[in-house]
C-alpha cells in the first residue's frame, strides 16, 4: 500500500491502490477544503493539492480534472485535484492549500 506522507504536517498514512488522495486524507482524519457535489465531484476545485514527491504514480489528469485546474489561480506542474487523483503503487507526498 502507497503511503501519502503529508508535508504540512509530516504526518503519513497508508492508503490503498486505487483510492482517491482525498478519500484517503478524509479517511485518516485530515482536515481538506473541498465542497464534492455527488456525480460531479470535480466541479469546486477546493481539494487542490500539490503533489510533490510520486507523481507519476497517480492516474493521469482527465480532460475535466485540467479544465477545472485551469481556471485556479497560483496552479503549478505538480497541482492536482484531491477528489480526481487516484493512487498508484508508490509513495506520494502532498502539501495542501487550504488546510
Amino acid at each position: 500500500m502507497p503511503i501519502i506522507t503529508i508535508k504540512n504536517t509530516g504526518k503519513t498514512l497508508e492508503a490503498a491502490e486505487g483510492t482517491s488522495i482525498m478519500q484517503a486524507l478524509l479517511a485518516a482524519g485530515e482536515n481538506i477544503a473541498h465542497k464534492c457535489v455527488e456525480g460531479k465531484p470535480e466541479l469546486c476545485g477546493a481539494c487542490h493539492v500539490f503533489v510533490l514527491e510520486g507523481r507519476k504514480s497517480l492516474s493521469k489528469i482527465q480532460r475535466v480534472e485540467n479544465e477545472k485546474l485551469d481556471t485556479i489561480v497560483g496552479v503549478g506542474s505538480g497541482s492536482r485535484l484531491a477528489c480526481q487523483a487516484m493512487l498508484g503503487t508508490e509513495n506520494i507526498t502532498v502539501e495542501l492549500l487550504s488546510v
